[in-house]
């Protein structure tokens, strides 16, 4: 009876997995019709197991409400019911294709994938895993997820259909690495070169990439599941930056509805900016919107503009500019930032009705601005303020030239924003004067705030290098800011993270200067700080250097995003922790 009921088990397991299976299935067969056929759908076979698959997905996602045991939590449902209709409605789409109605969406295919998209997701995050026979720390995990999604994103972008004329295996991955790093960097035209297909791929890595395959991995999981075990919870909350445990899944899902909710505003208003393409089709202006609002918020760089908003007429749309330097910035400042200002305002807003409505007059405002966000906030206010200074004086007659009074401050400040990660630009920064080129080198090396989309050593990491100098100029044995103590980890995690960066900056212009020193040193310069901050700025030589240099770039694009420390805590298991210290010695300096 045992030995049944043991086959009975193993068989129902196999039956739960059926909808993943089937989904991938699905997928593939549609990653293979966008790649590599030119129309969407060939045969009748193909339709009906699209609809097959839907179809089983939407009696799996009904089928765990009735089973008590494994039933999903309430919140579940709303999203679940508008799956359903989703998926209903894709039915009875794909039904009509096959009775010949053709007309019904001119891309089919976009629904069509969301709907298999969909199912796969669905079943794929209710699978359980155990964790207890991975040997793995977050580091290994993230630094996996980033190199995975790397290698997925050159294959789909080596498919037939991703480009008008075919690319090569270095140009592939090159394209792919600084999608996923969100760099900006190219060796081919966006726009032209890639197909709607191709430009599509990228759009997914540059979100997966900006966000962090892991942190959507994660919270799906945990939202499918309506739980997470606690081992789970610790590699997330290295991920998230949160000491509490309970806090994890909570931040996870906050990040997910501000940066859709975020890059929603932005696409909208980006769409009502952009009059240059009042001729354009509808969903031309809506994909040009989608695209720069999740480039732009992301800090990715990516443009289906030939020369980015540097292109004519876009050269003089001031107010499309500002939207994509707020963009920038608010994805740049880190997520903790974005979480402490909002529960701020909140505090503020609920005290200042309070002393309205109850008429008190002095309502107790706790510490809420910790010290990270006054650091985070400072130095980027100052970064900020400084180039855009030293733009406005240093191009005011030269790249700047052509604009007005007000266009002069419009770019000064979008070139002041964008140097930190984003790589958008408005003026040709191949003939920037040189003192300007050594301030954007600065700006780029210093890069965004710790948990933004953006890159560079990041400002707290600075602010932390500024205030150690200043403390020691005064003789003080640790740093005090605010009435606050900056923990010792802190400070030699800055020290490290600035060395490492130099270190990789060093290795990488030696080694692209041995291959391709005809470029000039300062464009080689220029080019690897740009590709370790993942910023995307470009003196033009990215396209014309060589292979070897070209691999080198992609390495630095790589560390650059995950950033060295990472990797060595990676590869070097953590030591344990001994309950002892060794003498105290003093090690002459200066």
């Amino acid at each position: 009876m045992s030995f049944l009921l043991h086959k009975w088990q193993k068989y129902f397991n196999w039956i739960k997995k059926f909808p993943l299976i089937i989904s991938s299935l699905a997928l593939f067969i549609l990653i293979y019709e966008f790649g590599f056929e030119s129309s969407f759908i060939k045969s009748k076979i193909v339709s009906q197991f699209y609809i097959v698959t839907i179809v089983v997905g939407i009696i799996f996602i009904i089928g765990r409400y009735i089973n008590k045991k494994n039933k999903p939590r309430l919140k579940v449902l709303i999203i679940d019911v508008i799956l359903i209709i989703f998926l209903l409605f894709q039915v009875f789409n794909l039904l009509n294709i096959l009775k010949g109605n053709y007309y019904l969406f001119r891309y089919q295919g976009v629904f069509t994938f969301l709907a298999i998209f969909i199912v796969f997701i669905r079943e794929l995050f209710v699978v359980s895993v155990n964790l207890k026979y991975f040997t793995v720390n977050p580091a290994q995990l993230f630094v996996t997820s980033f190199l995975s999604l790397i290698i997925f994103g050159s294959l789909l972008l080596l498919l037939p259909n991703a480009t008008h004329e075919g690319i090569e295996v270095i140009d592939a991955l090159f394209t792919s690495t600084s999608a996923v790093c969100v760099t900006g960097l190219i060796v081919v035209d966006t726009g032209s070169y890639f197909t709607i297909f191709g430009q599509f791929v990228i759009l997914f890595l540059i979100q997966a990439g900006g966000l962090g395959i892991m942190t959507y991995a994660s919270y799906f999981g945990y939202f499918f599941k309506g739980g997470a075990s606690y081992e789970t919870q610790l590699l997330l909350s290295d991920f998230t930056g949160t000491n509490k445990l309970g806090d994890v899944l909570k931040t996870l899902k906050r990040i997910l509805l501000i940066t859709f909710i975020l890059e929603a505003i932005g696409a909208i208003l980006i769409f009502y900016s952009i009059d240059e393409m009042d001729s354009y089709l509808f969903s031309e202006r809506l994909f040009f919107s989608v695209f720069h609002s999740i480039s732009g918020f992301c800090n990715a760089g990516f443009s289906t503009l030939e020369n980015s908003f540097y292109e004519l007429p876009f050269r003089f749309n001031y107010s499309l500019h500002l939207i994509i330097a707020g963009l920038i910035i608010l994805g740049g400042i880190g997520f903790p930032i974005v979480f402490n200002l909002l529960k701020y305002l909140k505090i503020k807003t609920i005290n200042i009705v309070k002393s309205i409505f109850q008429k008190k007059e002095n309502v107790h405002v706790p510490w809420i601005i910790n010290i990270n966000t006054r650091i985070v906030l400072v130095t980027t206010f100052v970064l900020i303020l400084f180039g855009f200074v030293m733009f406005f004086i240093l191009e005011y007659d030269n790249t700047l030239s052509e604009h007005g009074l007000y266009g002069k401050i419009v770019a000064s400040f979008f070139g002041s924003v964008t140097t930190r990660t984003a790589g958008f630009n408005t003026v040709d920064t191949s003939i920037l004067n040189i003192p300007m080129v050594m301030v954007f080198l600065f700006l780029m090396w210093v890069g965004a705030s710790p948990g933004s989309t953006g890159g560079g050593i990041k400002t707290s990491t600075f602010a932390i290098a500024v205030l150690n100098f200043v403390s020691m100029a005064k003789g003080k044995q640790r740093i005090e800011i605010l009435k606050r103590e900056i923990s010792q980890v802190s400070v030699n995690r800055a020290s490290a993270i600035m060395i490492l960066s130099i270190l990789v900056i060093f290795i990488s212009i030696f080694g692209i200067n041995m291959f391709d020193s005809d470029k000039g040193l300062l464009s080689i310069f220029f080019e690897v700080v740009s590709a370790h901050s993942t910023v995307g700025l470009s003196r033009g030589i990215t396209a014309s250097l060589s292979n070897p240099s070209k691999f080198i770039l992609i390495l630095t694009m790589f560390v650059g995003r995950v950033s060295m420390l990472t990797l060595l805590i990676a590869i070097f298991r953590k030591t344990n922790i001994y309950n002892y210290h060794y003498p105290k010695d003093d090690v002459l300096i200066n």
